[in-house]
């Protein structure tokens, strides 16, 4: 139903890296849809991409989607590529801040509208702060990682694979880790594109499937392409795919995403980042999931 498929692929979504190099879309679809691949540098960023129509279908975190459709984007999660622990609070080498509760008064870098804010929120909830009792540096995930080791932040709130390189590369310390802070990874497609090309969308997230098995076989492998994709040494990025990312879980967005995001809710409505408060974010939450083409994906394997 199309002649094009823009697509993106993130160092954050090991499967995508695996589709783009096994050529696995443009296989399926054949010498008639041109296929062409963006980066996405982090959430925010893939949330802008279908609506501009830079990428067709984006990876994102579950609550950057959350956020995006509260927001009146009209994006809907097709599958699920992991399930990661690729946040933490991270400070230099020689900080005295031990955890969240130290960061009162310091300035501390993060991505708006990307999981690892939505850490930093929780985080911060943990020791009975609130996001206004810090100095936000809204920065991109790399550029996060820079002002810390240049000295003008003091924390960060980091995503792999830039905060495991971190760790090796400039002693950087995860003082703070909670797995289930970190929503899911959501392939994310608007309902314009869900409706009128339904074919095209099947047939990425049935390949989806076939690189989720690839990678499950073959994490050596798919660490590899990690490393040659973010520009890491191999150890830093088998340790992201072998210790952080895990790809053994459903393709099929369903109740244990929504579970993750109803958590988190609340937050949503609280923060003033979304317009309608509470009201939309329970609508964005009953309305993102569209299980279809994964199911099928899942059922045909």
């Amino acid at each position: 139903s199309t002649d094009a498929l823009p697509l993106d692929w993130a160092t954050y979504n090991p499967l995508s890296l695996v589709l783009r190099d096994q050529e696995l879309v443009e296989t399926a679809l054949g010498d008639g849809v041109a296929v062409t691949w963006v980066q996405s540098a982090g959430s925010n960023k893939a949330n802008e991409f279908p609506r501009s129509g830079s990428a067709d279908i984006a990876s994102t975190a579950g609550s950057a989607a959350l956020l995006a459709r509260a927001n009146g984007s009209p994006i809907k999660v097709i599958d699920i590529y992991s399930q990661p622990e690729w946040s933490a609070l991270v400070v230099g080498e020689d900080s005295d801040i031990t955890g969240p509760g130290d960061l009162a008064g310091r300035a501390v870098a993060a991505t708006p509208g990307t999981d690892p804010y939505f850490f930093l929120v929780q985080a911060l909830a943990e020791a009975g702060l609130s996001i206004d009792d810090v100095q936000l540096q809204p920065l991109q995930h790399a550029d996060g990682r820079s002002a810390l080791e240049g000295g003008s932040v003091e924390a960060w709130s980091g995503l792999d694979p830039i905060m495991a390189a971190a760790e090796v590369e400039s002693g950087a310390q995860l003082v703070f880790r909670e797995v289930d802070f970190n929503t899911y990874g959501f392939l994310n497609a608007t309902e314009e594109f869900i409706d009128q090309h339904a074919d095209v969308a099947q047939v990425v997230v049935d390949a989806y499937e076939q690189a989720r098995t690839w990678a499950l076989a073959n994490p050596e492998g798919t660490a590899q392409l990690l490393a040659d994709a973010a520009g890491i040494d191999l150890a830093v990025a088998t340790t992201v795919i072998a210790e952080r990312s895990n790809l053994d879980v459903s393709g099929v967005p369903g109740e244990d995403q929504l579970a993750v995001l109803e958590a988190i809710s609340p937050m949503l409505a609280d923060s003033g980042d979304v317009a309608g408060g509470a009201d939309a974010v329970a609508d964005a939450l009953g309305t993102i999931v569209h299980a279809d083409f994964a199911t099928a994906a899942v059922e045909a394997q």
